[in-house]
């Protein structure tokens, strides 16, 4: 037997044979016994049958994994109508006579470096989407389009793996995920989380592993490979255990989130679109406590109009018939960009023009967006907040532009609820200044992920980091307290959204504070809701 440490971002046991992932190295001949008319007609086939192949796994992800990370695809989609692209590969093909397999492979690995060498994360980024759009059409044109078929229940592993990737797997077998790199804080450990699937990261996994039967503990953060006939047993019976829990917590639905001693805390859920609508009520959101609204602009090749926006924020408050629906404003900038936004390359992102500071200088952008939330309200409760604030002047000058919208719409004859305001807290400014701030707005939201991030200033990105990221930090805890204290002197509703309110270990210390509302993944809503009806604030704490 063999033992492999990592980093758990999902609790749990899985049980099944190791399968190593790895994409089919194609290899590309650079000479045709074709002209280059054939070769490029071959391309453009190829291309087809491509996008035929993009459109069919964007419309199976969106089921799967909700529309922002399926988004993936439809930029897959449009690298295969760059016309750049396009015609490095023509060029290849017509100068050098070559075949098309080979054209592709030598503009994919052009355009990949180019965009690796940019220094901005989010271009850098795109060279993987190159990657992965060329390995694509080369085996199509090499007839090499393999899919992973594991016939029984598996363990991946994989060097690393992205959103993209994971969606294009059978879901009925796979048990959990083990990756060389990665991050407990990156987009893949986000997904696991999401999907509860046990995954390690961190993990010096042996492509010679595959096939063999394995373990991945979540709990100790180990994976053991040929595991003793006494662990393999052992573990089968904590894996039922978990299963059993897992139907238990069902039992939870549409019972009230109250702790022994009567104190009562509302369970809403975070969203990035509409059809992560279906996730919060299969797992009895009492609301939807952040709606990323930025999701819609990343997916999309265009800033989307009023009306655009306004279907999809009136699809999800009509589904979510009168419970609260809060939607955060646009927060782009730093990792979260689009093209057409035209942002130029910053040294500090994460510390520069983004979220509010976007909004607020550019008056039209934001008045769009505002419009469709106000109109939304007229289909059930709606909330709307604001994020990245630091200070009075942005949230008086964003409460203002919400108004001139609101006079306009009325005198366009639209009709319109109530609208509550609120803000992100999510920097130490704004908790130095929540005194002042929570006199201006009906409530706050704690924004753990950024505040934990600014606190401490640690990148919560980087891997490198992540011995020295400490979410618990007694700053961090302290912040939490001050803002939910200056909140309710002034009669807020305080709320955390961040990664830190599906925290078990911290639910407790929440509801002494004084949490109103706790938002996090749908997946998290029921452990959550069993913590909280498990405890007794008469007792002193963490007895």
């Amino acid at each position: 037997m063999k033992a492999a440490a990592g980093k758990s971002i999902w609790d749990g046991i899985a049980i099944g044979r190791l399968r190593w992932f790895q994409k089919r190295e194609v290899q590309a001949r650079s000479t045709s016994g074709l002209a280059p008319e054939e070769e490029l007609e071959r391309f453009e086939q190829a291309r087809a049958r491509a996008q035929v192949q993009l459109r069919s796994l964007y419309e199976s992800a969106v089921g799967e994994v909700g529309e922002d990370n399926a988004a993936i695809f439809e930029i897959h989609q449009m690298m295969l109508e760059d016309e750049d692209f396009l015609d490095a590969v023509r060029s290849v093909i017509r100068t050098q006579r070559g075949t098309a397999e080979h054209a592709v492979q030598v503009t994919g690995e052009n355009f990949a470096a180019a965009f690796a060498a940019m220094e901005d994360t989010y271009m850098q980024a795109r060279a993987a989407d190159v990657r992965d759009v060329a390995h694509r059409l080369q085996a199509i044109l090499a007839g090499a389009e393999e899919k992973p078929d594991w016939d029984e229940p598996f363990i991946l592993m994989a060097d690393d793996l992205s959103p993209s990737e994971t969606v294009q797997l059978d879901k009925r077998k796979l048990r959990g995920f083990v990756t060389r790199g990665g991050s407990t804080n990156s987009h893949t450990a986000i997904l696991a989380r999401t999907m509860g699937i046990p995954a390690l990261v961190g993990v010096e996994a042996d492509p010679a592993w595959d096939g063999r039967m394995a373990v991945l503990d979540g709990y100790n953060q180990c994976l053991y490979v040929d595991p003793a006939p006494s662990l393999l047993t052992a573990m089968e019976v904590r894996r039922r255990a978990d299963a059993e829990q897992a139907s238990l917590l069902q039992g939870l639905k549409k019972k009230p989130n109250v702790t022994l001693d009567g104190t009562e805390i509302q369970v809403f859920a975070n969203i990035g679109s509409d059809a992560d609508v279906g996730l919060a009520l299969q797992n009895d959101a009492q609301g939807i406590g952040l709606f990323r609204s930025e999701f819609l602009y990343l997916n999309s090749g265009h800033s989307p109009t009023e009306e655009e926006q306004l279907a999809i924020y009136r699809r999800v408050v009509e589904t979510m018939a009168g419970k609260k629906v809060v939607i955060r404003t646009l927060d782009i900038g730093a990792d979260k960009k689009a093209d057409y936004f035209g942002l130029e390359r910053e040294e500090n992102p994460a510390l520069g023009y983004r979220a509010i500071r976007i909004c607020l200088t550019r008056k039209d952008l934001f008045k769009t967006q505002l419009r469709a939330i106000l109109r939304a309200s007229a289909y059930g409760t709606v909330a709307v907040m604001f994020p990245m604030i630091i200070s009075v002047r942005e949230v008086r000058d964003a409460k203002e532009l919400l108004e001139d919208c609101r006079r306009e719409l009325t005198g366009q004859g639209c009709p319109m609820g109530r609208v509550e305001v609120g803000i992100m807290v999510e920097t130490p400014a704004a908790v130095m200044i929540a005194d002042e701030l929570a006199r201006e707005v009906d409530f706050f939201s704690l924004g753990t992920n950024d505040l934990a991030q600014y606190t401490l200033a640690i990148d919560r990105q980087n891997p490198r980091l992540d011995p020295f990221y400490d979410p618990h930090h007694p700053a961090v805890l302290r912040m939490v307290r001050m803002a939910a204290e200056a909140g309710h002197r002034h009669g807020c509703w305080v709320g955390v959204c961040g990664e830190l309110g599906a925290d078990l270990a911290l639910t407790e210390l929440f509801l002494r504070m004084g949490v109103d509302e706790l938002s996090v993944s749908p997946s998290a809503i029921l452990p959550l809701r069993r913590r909280i009806r498990g405890l007794d604030l008469r007792l002193p704490p963490n007895s």
